[in-house]
């Protein structure tokens, strides 16, 4: 079933992000293109900065752009085609190659928010195989099913993280008074107690995140 994935992503090799880094007030969005291209490494950005020698002084110096293009300009927002370099953390390649294509990419908090089209399930999993393996550091805030407008109940939680919330609720872990220890709840996954406090504390921050907040 096909699916649509909101999710955060960061990482220090990631494209752009030394720029994003340096430059607090920059916003770059990636501008859709035809090319299907796995292993292109050139992409158009919409990229809005009202010191445009400040910007190509960083692009110069940002170790993830091999070279870049400048196509037109007004007086606060450019059109650069940037070409990585070789080393680049990029997300696009596994994506095309699930026969996937991300409709957005845009800045935000140091990082990229993506919103990615994707055939299944399957092929999120790969994806998140793939981050995870590059040391990658994704949220997902929502997933949603393409046959309708409302979002599946995952709120941003992967799957370790939802089950482990569903098992500490239904233990009793989070009544008052408290029915089970952490200690407890995580020998019911067959986990350490630093593994599962984990799980809840990330769990919890990302359904937070997708239900109360625009973040």
């Amino acid at each position: 079933m096909p699916i649509t994935v909101k999710s955060h992503i960061q990482h220090e090799k990631l494209a752009l992000t030394p720029t994003l880094t340096k430059l607090e007030d920059i916003e770059l969005r990636v501008l859709p293109q035809v090319n299907t291209d796995p292993s292109s490494n050139l992409f158009p950005y919409l990229i809005d900065y009202d010191d445009f020698p400040e910007l190509e002084t960083t692009l110069e110096e940002d170790p993830t752009v091999n070279d870049y293009e400048l196509v037109s300009k007004d007086d606060e927002s450019g059109i650069y085609y940037i070409n990585y370099a070789p080393h680049t953390v990029l997300i696009s390649e596994v994506v095309t190659a699930v026969n996937g294509f991300m409709s957005e990419a845009k800045t935000k908090n140091q990082g990229w928010l993506i919103q990615l089209q994707l055939p299944n399930r399957d092929a999120l999993n790969t994806i998140w195989e793939y981050a995870t393996d590059n040391d990658m550091e994704v949220n997902i805030i929502g997933i949603y099913d393409n046959k309708s407008s409302d979002p599946e109940a995952s709120y941003g939680l992967t799957q370790e993280q939802r089950k482990a919330l569903t098992v500490a609720y239904s233990c009793g872990y989070f009544s008052e008074p408290r029915e089970k220890r952490l200690s407890e709840i995580a020998e019911e996954l067959d986990l350490s107690s630093t593994a599962m406090s984990g799980r809840l504390r990330r769990g919890m921050r990302n359904l937070i995140a997708a239900a109360l907040t625009d973040e």
